[in-house]
């Protein structure tokens, strides 16, 4: 606020509206805790995902003001994201998983990326996941 970043302020703003809705909902469920560090981190995943959606539609669209502005957003939830693993890093925990959930074929996908959400929440892309699970087990 003091620094007058207008983007990062409604952002943070936004955030935490989305934040205070998953908790009350969570409480409404019975759940007296509110929402898990999991939990949050997949709602930063998703919220990342839509804007990156946005965007590809808003340059379609020829609204690259718009564009810009849901790249800020996204550059502003990334700072409440841990670092992602991609890469040789994603591949290696994806191969460690299987090994650990003993999964040979492609039946045993769901289970594997129900394991894999539930151990890097938030920490990794599960589109990009799903495809090097898909390779491993065919």
């Amino acid at each position: 606020m003091k620094a007058r970043d207008e983007r990062t302020l409604l952002t943070v703003r936004l955030i935490l509206a989305a934040l205070k809705d998953r908790d009350i909902a969570e409480r409404a469920k019975g759940n007296p805790d509110g929402i898990g560090e999991s939990e949050i981190l997949l709602l930063f995943a998703t919220m990342i995902r839509q804007r990156r959606e946005s965007i590809s539609q808003y340059e379609s669209g020829g609204r690259i003001d718009l564009a810009e502005r849901e790249g800020e957003e996204i550059a502003v939830i990334g700072r409440f994201m841990p670092a992602q693993i991609e890469g040789d890093a994603m591949v290696e925990a994806i191969q460690s998983l299987v090994g650990e959930e003993k999964a040979k074929t492609i039946k045993d996908m769901g289970r594997t990326m129900s394991a894999l959400k539930e151990r890097y929440a938030g920490r990794m892309d599960f589109a990009k996941a799903s495809g090097v699970v898909k390779e491993l087990l065919a």
